[in-house]
């Protein structure tokens, strides 16, 4: 029995313009200043548990070159180019109907290709341990981030109290107000919902089968036809949370594996912040950034030769190619207006 691993990676990351644009979004940036791009990362840190000819990509046609750039061992087959955007069920079935005619016995890993870990060791330790348990079981879990604080920007998920390390899910959980989020750190059963699943691609396909099988039936119509273009812009657009999730949870199928490895979704400039190294003033940046009277404040301006940031109190400025943001932290929200100006 094989594992896989399944990338998504079609988002435009409107939150980071001008770094992520619709052209070249940001998982395909090296947005930690680290040398890699978050799809490498995410690569990365699969090594081990994944063989290079077994990962997957879908993504938005328009990137297929950027991938086979940044993954250059990746089959060219394993890199779904989707013709149109359909949240991610259609995604997941796309990839895991193309694994079963490969490998009918796959153990598979779906992440999104943006996310960010810390801890690579513990982050092996839990996939590992999650996929020992898909392979033994008709069971589909989800990976669950121990939360630190009340946040409202994350769904949840409720695991059921037990004294094994995966646990039963009772429920999941839209995003929260602050009030219902400090009530869900107290209770300590409440997870933020990572977007990380793992299962057994018969699994899987029983499930969408069950719970969608209109999409279950237009994927395998596409996959034995390829009619890509024809068939999959007219496919339900739909998260695998509702889709998929939800129902199998209610049935009794889904567990979550609780976990700490330092992880963020990276979604927006506070995530970001978060990550960097911060001087004595809080403030973050990447590139050859230097502050004077500034606090607070998150600067990403790696292709600028120098820049200097003087009184400036949690603001935050990016430049790219040319295009230059500078914003309040607080306002953060409206970027995308911004960048569609």
């Amino acid at each position: 029995m094989a594992n896989h691993v399944v990338i998504m990676a079609g988002g435009v990351g409107s939150r980071f313009w001008p770094l992520s644009t619709p052209e070249f979004p940001k998982q395909f940036i090296d947005i930690l200043g680290c040398g890699r791009t978050l799809i490498q990362l995410t690569v990365d840190r699969f090594k081990g548990i994944c063989a290079g000819e077994n990962f997957w990509v879908v993504t938005n046609k328009a990137y297929v070159d950027i991938v086979k750039e940044q993954i250059p061992g990746i089959p060219s087959n394993h890199i779904l180019a989707e013709p149109a955007a359909r949240n991610t069920a259609p995604c997941i079935a796309w990839a895991c109907r193309s694994i079963l005619n490969e490998d009918p016995d796959a153990n598979v890993v779906v992440t999104p290709a943006d996310a960010v870990v810390m801890d690579t060791i513990e982050f092996q330790r839990v996939i590992k341990g999650a996929l020992e348990f898909t392979a033994g079981h008709d069971y589909i879990v989800t990976i669950g981030i121990k939360p630190n604080r009340p946040e409202v920007g994350y769904g949840y998920v409720k695991a059921m109290a037990a004294d094994c390390e995966i646990k039963a899910v009772e429920a999941f959980k839209e995003k929260p107000d602050l009030e219902t989020a400090k009530k869900y750190l107290a209770d300590g059963n409440y997870l933020w919902n990572a977007g990380i699943f793992v299962w057994n691609v018969k699994t899987i396909t029983a499930s969408l089968t069950k719970y969608k099988p209109q999409l279950a039936s237009d994927i395998d119509k596409m996959v034995v036809t390829g009619q890509v273009n024809e068939i999959f812009p007219q496919c339900e657009k739909i998260s695998v949370d509702y889709a998929v999730m939800e129902p199998a949870a209610a049935d009794g199928k889904v567990f979550t594996y609780p976990a700490d490895f330092g992880w963020s979704d990276l979604g927006n400039w506070q995530s970001l912040h978060e990550k960097l190294h911060k001087d004595a003033e809080n403030n973050g940046a990447v590139g050859n950034v230097r502050f004077y009277e500034s606090s607070n404040c998150v600067v990403h301006a790696e292709d600028a030769k120098k820049v200097v940031i003087q009184g400036l109190d949690g603001y935050i400025v990016s430049e790219k190619g040319g295009q230059i943001l500078i914003c309040k932290r607080s306002e953060e929200q409206r970027i995308k207006e911004f960048g569609a100006s």
